[in-house]
């Protein structure tokens, strides 16, 4: 965790954190510019870890691990955005046909479960995966010269 917080990693992280939160906001709460943003931070990851691990395996790791912090930066990001809007669902009183929600399953109340659980929960599986794939697709392409080296 020390290695992690060191100024080689610490400026890039907060540059993610920053243009993360730019992402989700340009989107104004629907994530789709931050999953946008996963195929960018997948495809510099290997480039920022390639000094961290000795050969392809340990490095498609912390890929993976990198894919796991974005995501998990954009959960937390929608948990602050959607959740409070749940408290709709237990609200006899709330309008929820006329939320501004698609109501892509022609019941209001299956409709907003149905945009709650992709904001919150898919999109930012959605993310980990662009990033998980944007990284694979690198290091298939162009691998690190000191992965090459000692491998």
């Amino acid at each position: 965790m020390a290695s992690l917080l060191s100024r080689k990693y610490l400026v890039p992280l907060l540059l993610f954190l920053l243009l993360d939160l730019l992402a989700v906001g340009a989107g104004m709460g629907v994530p789709i510019f931050a999953i946008l943003f996963g195929f960018l931070v997948g495809w510099f990851a290997p480039a920022v870890l390639a000094g961290s691990a000795p050969d392809i395996r340990r490095l498609l790791g912390k890929c993976i691990l990198a894919a796991l912090l974005t995501s998990g930066f954009t959960f937390l990001l929608m948990l602050v955005i959607w959740g409070p809007f749940t408290r709709m669902l237990f609200d006899p009183q709330a309008d929820i046909a006329n939320f501004g929600i698609p109501m892509i399953l022609y019941e209001p109340v299956a409709s907003f479960i149905g945009w709650i659980v992709l904001m919150v929960l898919i999109s930012p599986f959605l993310q980990a995966l662009a990033a998980a794939f944007a990284s694979s697709v690198r290091l298939a392409w162009f691998p690190p010269a000191s992965i090459l080296q000692t491998g």
